[in-house]
């Protein structure tokens, strides 16, 4: 039997086992997801086969990026159909072509700007775009700012301090803009996402919401709307407590919640979230989700197992 989450507008089907590896394969997890114009899928892993490239039916098509990357976070298609990479482990960001060509590289390869000195890049985390092309860099574990760079790789200014007052943050986890240049960024540890215009001028901050850890918008249209996951709890004195997060959300551009999928609690049961750390769209408005359970969970595990790091959520209309 099926299970169906949301509701009105927003109902979708849970799909599971969506996306047929090669036989011997596992993501041990997906820190991110992406989606080009023709469905196809990216999966950013954090195992043995960085970038994870399947069809619009899940039918796995190739792999790369093997040696590249050292720890995988955050995935974005660009405005010319490349993939912009986030290596929070390597402290870049990398433009490459979709069959895994590296044609930019933001940062210095394996060297850290000093914690919290606002230099990029100190653990950055996603990466999104201007309406011009301009390139936002969320920065991220080690620091608490946001880069922008000119589409050539150029850094133009950044913003934020570390803090929570209004344009401060606490782990500046995502980042997405909408059509007009507004850029929003998930301030998780505030348990906020914060709106900004393109020059990094504070406008608003949407709130109630648990750990707000990844964000996807349609660039496309007028009126988006704004997804966004939530992560769970991170202690040992509230990790078993229902109704905090590992759920997806759905908002207006004003900040208004339209709809909450999940259930909750955290777990591996259809309807249930693990840990949702990264999100994308294809051109039916099915939901791709990517879950960092490995780091969550699996890692406690004894033995360890492979748990889902990916799930699909069908819309229906």
């Amino acid at each position: 039997m099926s299970v169906i989450l949301g509701s009105g507008e927003f109902r979708y089907e849970v799909i599971e086992g969506w996306g047929k590896l090669p036989d011997g394969w596992t993501f041990k997890e997906v820190a991110a997801v992406a989606v080009d114009a023709k469905d196809q899928v990216y999966c950013f892993t954090r195992g043995a086969h960085p970038v994870i490239v399947f069809d619009r039916d899940g039918n796995f098509l190739r792999s790369w990026g093997e040696g590249v990357f050292k720890r995988a976070h955050g995935a974005t298609i660009g405005p010319d159909e490349t993939i912009f990479l986030t290596d929070d482990g390597d402290h870049t960001v990398r433009k490459c072509t979709l069959d895994g060509k590296v044609l930019l590289t933001l940062g210095i390869p394996g060297a850290a700007a000093p914690y919290q000195s606002g230099e990029p890049f100190n653990r950055c985390t996603h990466v999104a775009f201007s309406p011009r092309g301009d390139i936002y860099v969320s920065d991220g574990y080690g620091n608490s700012r946001v880069h922008k760079y000119s589409p050539d790789g150029k850094l133009l200014f950044s913003w934020g301090e570390p803090g929570c007052d209004p344009g401060q943050f606490n782990i500046v986890h995502n980042i997405c803009t909408d059509k007009e240049g507004w850029v929003y960024v998930a301030d998780r540890e505030n348990h906020r996402v914060q709106v900004f215009d393109g020059n990094g001028k504070y406008e608003t901050q949407w709130n109630n919401m648990h750990r707000p850890c990844a964000l996807y918008m349609d660039t496309t249209k007028r009126d988006p709307i704004c997804y966004i996951g939530e992560l769970g709890p991170g202690m040992s004195v509230n990790k078993e407590a229902p109704n905090l997060g590992n759920r997806l959300d759905i908002y207006d551009k004003k900040g208004k919640r339209l709809a909450r999928l999940g259930d909750i609690r955290g777990g591996e049961a259809p309807g249930q979230f693990i840990a949702p750390h990264g999100l994308a769209l294809n051109s039916a408005g099915d939901i791709f989700v990517a879950e960092v359970s490995w780091t969550i969970v699996g890692q406690h595990l004894k033995p360890q197992r492979e748990l889902r790091s990916l799930q699909k959520l069908k819309k229906l209309n």
